[in-house]
Formats: C-alpha cells, structure tokens, sequence
C-alpha cells in the first residue's frame, strides 16, 4: 500500500485508485460499477467545436482516455504530487494514454507554468472551445492548489480570448501590411539604431500637453531627445517643437491622418513594420521595427535583421517608453500622458480628432454630436470622487497600467510631467541605466536575398506546408500565418478547412506582391 492511493477492481475488471483521506478512510476517484461507462458519459457532455479540453486529476486515466476516443481535441491533464503519480503509473498501464501525441501530463507545474503552457499551446482559431472538467474527488481532496490551478486556468483562457479578439479584427491588415512593407525596408534607413542617448522626453497626446508645451520646449531647448507619439506630432509641430524621432504602431489606414499637413522629411519615423505602408512616404528616415507580429520576427531571422520593440501594451505611449529603453535613456519624462479623458477632452488641440471630424459634420450631424459619440463610445469606469475632473476607460487604465508596470521592471528615472489626468504611478529609483539596452540588429540566416525574393520563397515554404508533423523550419512558416487564420476563422466560423483557406490567401497576396514587382 503506499501513502496516497489504494487500489481496487472496478466489477467490469478495471482498476481504481481510491485516495487515502485519512487512516481508515479511502474514497474511490471513479465508479466501482463501470468507470469506463462514467468517462464516456462525461465526455459526452463536451461540446463539438471543442479543440481543447484540461482535466484536473488524473486518477485512472479513464476520461482523458475517452476523451481521446471521442474527440479530435488536444488534452491535457493537470495534477499535483508527482509521488502521488508514482504511485498511479506503477499500479495501472498507462502507455496507451501517454503515447497519444494528442495527450499531455502536466505533473507539479507552478502556477506561472500551466498558464505559459495554455498561452503557447491554446489558439482559439485552431482550437475552437476549451472545456476545463475536474476530477472532483481529487481536486476536493486539495483544493487550494486545484482551486488556483483553475483561476491560472480562466486567466490564460481570457489572455488568449483577447489575443484573438485582437487577431480576428487585424489579422489580415498585419499580413497585408507586412509583404507591402517588406520592399521599402531593404532599403530604409537602419543607421537610427546605432543612436545613444541619456535623457528622452516621451510625448503623448493626451488634454495635459495643452499646457505643458511651453515646457516642453524647454527641454528642446536643453537637446533632451524627444520622442513623440504620431497622434502628437501635429500638437508638437504647431507648437514650433520638432522632435527627434515620431513612433507609430497603429495598423489601421487611419494613421495616416496623423501625419497630413505635417514637414517630417528629416525626422526619424519609427514605424512597426505591420503599420499602413503609406506612412513611410512621410518621412525620408523611416525605420521600421518588429512588435512581435510572427512574420515580422520570422523576417529578422530569415531576411533583414528588424529591431524588437515591446508593443505589449497596446498603445503608442509604451512603444515610445520601449525606444527610450532601447536607446539607453537615463532619465525619461512623460508630458501628455494623462490616459484618461480631461474635462470630456479626449486629446490635446492641434491632434487629428478635430479636423477629421470637422470634415464628417453635416446639417444633420453636428460637430458637437460627433465629438460626444467619440467621447462616450466606451463606458466610463465609476470616479473616485464627485470633484475628479478626468475619466477613465477600462481601455485607457489597461494601458496605464501597463506603462507602470513596464516603467516598474526598467532601470532608468522615470517621471510624469504634471498634468491634469489620472495618476501615473512611477516607482522612485536612483539607478542609473548601467545596463543600456540598444536597438539590437542581429544578423539573418539569409540577408543577402533581396526583399522579392525573400516574399518568392516565403510564398513557396507556405504552400509547401504539409498537412501532417512539421519540421521546425514548417512551424515557424506555419505560425506566421495564425493571425491571419485568426482573422479568417471570425469571418467564416463554419470553415472547415481553416489552414488551408489561409494558406491560399496569404499565397494570392504574395503574388499580388510578385506579379507588381515584375511587371515594373
């Protein structure tokens, strides 16, 4: 007998584990009767459309069994105690359950880990649902670690939700953006990012930069490097400010309206290269970087090395810190960073909002109607207190949050210029950078190819995909072409063959590429 289980005969001939509670008190993990016949009406319960199932507890193994015979999802067991599974492996045949490729074991994983492992393995648009069943006499007899277990469990869950929300609605712009982007990055220009500094000041395009651009200039004026937001550039160029480099991020062909009207001939404009390919014409110094998108990085490798940037916060203000980052800032200053709306103004005078909508007023839309749905087209979160003259988001704190946890994790003086928004909370710090970053350009396998031929062979190693086990090389192609099946899947829920409707429209936009290529 050993010290977690017990084992016994099932009247169908199966062996159960029973948990040991306490000397004298044993309770089974399964049905005496027929635990096979309990498994598959457990099972049963699992909706069609679900590519991903997590059983918490192991026990006999009877579920994940039946869920395997079932289904074609993926399956995952999680359980804690690997004494405890000693037991279990030792006492009952579990080969056929460990040798299904389909099948994972995730034995005393911390919580960190099973929500990393459902992150890199879960995608909504390949997966479709996920199911979360507990073994409930297990997870009862240890319920704290099961219970957290579950909450990592929901966390991850709703993470990758949202990626895929994110994925769903830009997924095909980024790809379409990439390619497009590919031939003007051969040629941009890369010497930005051999460029150091010790002091930056961050421009957002928040109401507060109304009046902090007379401050502002004086740190022009003492060649502070100033890096600005793109929805800022116009508030800083009216104000007489020129900056030292402009950042965008924004996939969407609305990006453009930041830059109309605006001289940045000479500025560096720091672009993610998934961003609307006509910005680049702005600027004579564009410098496109990667933000993580699995083509961009798959380009550093294969192509032209990209510098990475963190765009993990979802808004141009923490790209911004991130180049400051890159570029060994010492000391940063945010000015325009109130991430909240001010006295029911959403940006600072001079950015785009207000000419865009000028020009969308008409006789039966007003200005006023058009700023108000602007303003409102997110629910407030509850103020403070009656006097807060600022309004928040669940957005806009999402990315304060955000920016004070990046700001947190850096070894530079970081503060906020005061201003009339919510609070950004910066921890004080008395380090220096020591250990500058700097916009690392490391060398491709292939970069020597020009950026046709690179967009040729891309196109011949997606559709040389196999439909079976790919090699690394494959994986890496294929995961480049999940934001774009993400996008695919929302458009057409019902497609059946996701991977390879994917396929050929990545290849048809390729060619698109190629065929305007060789035809000039």
């Amino acid at each position: 007998m050993g010290n977690r289980y017990t084992f016994s005969k099932a009247k169908t001939g199966e062996i159960v584990p029973s948990i040991i509670v306490a000397p004298g008190n044993i309770r089974p993990l399964h049905s005496l009767i027929d635990p096979k016949h309990e498994a598959q009406r457990l099972v049963s319960t699992i909706p069609p459309d679900t590519g991903f199932v997590i059983f918490l507890g192991l026990g006999g193994g009877f579920a994940p069994q039946a869920a395997l015979a079932a289904t074609a999802a993926q399956i995952v067991v999680i359980d804690f105690d690997k004494d405890g599974i000693t037991e279990l492996l030792s006492a009952k045949d579990y080969t056929q359950l460990l040798n299904n490729e389909r099948f994972s074991l995730l034995t005393d994983y911390t919580f960190d880990e099973i929500k990393k492992y459902i992150l890199e393995h879960y995608n909504p648009a390949l997966c479709g649902g996920i199911k979360v069943i507990p073994l409930r006499t297990r997870t009862e007899h240890d319920s704290e670690r099961f219970y957290k277990a579950a909450c990592v469990i929901q966390q991850a869950i709703d993470s990758a939700a949202a990626d895929f929300s994110v994925q769903a609605h830009f997924g095909l712009r980024w790809f379409s953006n990439i390619i497009r982007n590919i031939k003007t990055a051969e040629s941009a220009n890369q010497n930005f990012s051999a460029k150091k500094i010790s002091e930056a000041a961050i421009v957002a395009a928040g109401p507060s930069l109304d009046r902090q651009i007379n401050a502002l200039a004086e740190y022009k004026s003492r060649h502070v490097f100033i890096i600005c937001s793109d929805t800022a550039l116009p508030v800083l160029l009216r104000g007489g400010i020129e900056p030292d480099a402009v950042v965008s991020i924004d996939c969407q062909h609305i990006s453009h309206y930041h830059f109309l009207g605006c001289n940045i001939r000479g500025i560096p404009l720091v672009l993610d290269i998934a961003s609307p390919p006509l910005l680049s014409r702005f600027s004579n110094l564009p410098v496109f970087f990667s933000g993580g998108h699995p083509l961009a990085l798959y380009a550093s490798r294969y192509w032209r090395p990209l510098p990475l940037l963190d765009t993990s916060g979802g808004n141009v203000t923490y790209a911004c810190l991130s180049l400051a980052e890159n570029l060994g800032a010492r000391q940063i200053t945010f000015f325009g960073a109130d991430f909240s709306y001010v006295r029911s103004q959403t940006y600072a005078r001079g950015t785009y909002i207000y000419p865009y909508l000028e020009k969308k007023q008409n006789r039966f839309c007003t200005l006023e109607e058009l700023f108000s749905a602007f303003l409102y087209r997110s629910p407030f979160l509850p103020p403070e207190n009656e006097n807060q003259i600022y309004r928040e988001t669940s957005s806009l704190r999402f990315y304060r949050e955000k920016l004070e946890e990046k700001a947190a994790a850096m070894n530079a003086q970081i503060s906020v210029f005061a201003g009339l928004g919510a609070p950004v909370n910066l921890l004080n710090k008395t380090a220096p950078n020591a250990n500058a970053k700097s916009f690392v350009l490391a060398a491709a396998e292939n970069q020597n190819i020009s950026g046709i031929d690179f967009l040729e062979q891309y196109r011949n190693d997606i559709s040389a995909l196999p439909t079976g086990r790919l090699s690394a090389k494959e994986r890496q192609v294929f995961i480049t072409l999940l934001p774009a099946a993400a996008a695919l899947k929302h458009r057409n829920t019902a497609c059946q063959e996701l991977i390879e409707e994917t396929k050929r429209y990545c290849i048809r936009q390729i060619d698109k590429i190629l065929g305007t290529s060789k035809n000039c």
